[in-house]
């Protein structure tokens, strides 16, 4: 076949020929992200797969439809003002208003409110194995800023040079050639997150999630006491007979103190009150506070015990690079907190926050729950997450 005739391809079956490009450019794409970028051992190719199926379909497919026809009716002299040299462009104002436009159907329009809701709802179907598109539309919601602002710096002056240049047969591949880049980095930003979140079955746990953290950590995993530097911080704690006004109390005597209340855990255990809570304070008004609390006759019978504490020091402990919120549900049983700390330190996991309860479950079944937030320096790729959730969901106790 002479070049020639390849090259009327493009022109004589322009929407074949922009699904062939868009699969193989959106699959191709992924895969230098995990060999290069990730330097994964082995391809995920459930996730490959998502970002060939998005491409076949989505922008080899219907943004076809949305370029070209829809396109060339909203906006009918399109493709003679792409014909037109940039001299005479300059001068058609109609020309230019409505290369305007269309740039702002495209990247205000089309892209907030089809183009990342398919793509999510896509990797959502293929990559999970119990699909959520309640859970799909909440992770788009959450990420839409952060998207756009990538998505904008790429895509608005290629959608320029894309409306104002290019024929009307050649708009997809031009879209292909720029998302040959964009690809790489929503695969980069977005490509694995959907198995950070999965439902796990097994004999026990009878639920399991995991959520990976890797920005923000200092604001996720904030500790009040290595924030506010200038303040002192107070660990107050007390156990006593239940009665009602205690927190009431606590809470008055902190406030006038000046005082502020961060973390706390209140709970009444059978016929006692127990309570534990971290105070911000005004150095100066640290002895003030631990006064009032200890000589408040309505809190005696807590015997209210208060403590300092001080900030970490620079150097005596790893960086954190990982954050992880685990969630961990099965019947109630002896030795399920140990067992799941125990899998946790081995692991090397520091534990930031950790919380217990019993609630009730199917047909009056008492079941366990603990949420554990903790913090790793080790890297924690698909590899190593993979093998984490693979350890939660083999417990046994």
């Amino acid at each position: 076949m002479s070049w020639k005739k390849l090259a009327k391809i493009p022109i004589q079956h322009p929407l074949a020929f922009g699904i062939g490009v868009s699969t193989f450019k959106t699959s191709a794409s992924d895969l230098l992200v995990q060999v290069v970028v990730e330097q994964k051992k082995e391809i995920d190719w459930k996730r490959n797969a998502a970002f060939a199926t998005f491409g076949c379909f989505y922008l080899g497919g219907v943004q076809y439809a949305i370029y070209v026809p829809l396109f060339s009716r909203i906006f009918p002299n399109a493709a003679k003002f792409a014909a037109k040299p940039i001299r005479e462009k300059v001068k058609d104002v109609k020309g230019i208003g409505a290369l305007c436009g269309q740039v702002f159907l495209d990247q205000f329009v089309h892209h907030p409110l089809l183009y990342f809701p398919v793509f999510y709802g896509t990797r959502e179907l293929v990559m999970s194995d119990k699909p959520d598109l309640w859970r799909m539309l909440q992770t788009y919601r959450k990420n839409m800023s952060e998207d756009l602002a990538a998505l904008w710096k790429v895509w608005v002056p290629s959608t320029f040079i894309n409306f104002a240049f290019m024929p009307m047969w050649a708009r997809i591949p031009w879209v292909a050639g720029t998302s040959l880049l964009w690809t790489c980095i929503l695969s980069a930003m977005r490509g694995g997150d959907v198995t950070h979140s999965e439902d796990i079955e097994a004999p026990f746990p009878t639920g399991s999630t995991l959520t990976l953290v890797k920005e923000g950590l200092d604001e996720v995993f904030a500790s009040p006491v290595d924030l506010d530097k200038s303040l002192a911080h107070v660990c107050i704690s007390g156990s006593g007979p239940d009665r009602i006004g205690h927190v009431a109390k606590m809470a008055r005597i902190v406030a006038d103190s000046g005082g502020s209340v961060t973390h706390s855990k209140m709970i009444r255990l059978g016929q006692e009150f127990v309570t534990l809570m971290h105070v911000g304070i005004d150095p100066e008004n640290r002895g003030e506070l631990i006064e009032n609390l200890r000589s408040s006759q309505d809190l005696k019978a807590l015997k209210i015990r208060a403590s300092s504490l001080t900030r970490r020091q620079t150097g005596s402990f790893d960086d954190r690079t990982v954050g992880l919120k685990i969630h961990v549900v099965g019947p109630d049983r002896p030795g399920m907190l140990a067992t799941v700390a125990e899998l946790l330190a081995h692991r090397r996991m520091s534990v930031e926050d950790i919380t217990t309860e019993i609630r009730m479950g199917e047909k009056g079944r008492r079941d366990f729950v603990v949420n554990v937030e903790v913090v790793t320096s080790q890297k924690m790729d698909q590899e190593n997450l993979d093998s984490l959730l693979a350890e939660v969901s083999r417990i046994r106790i």
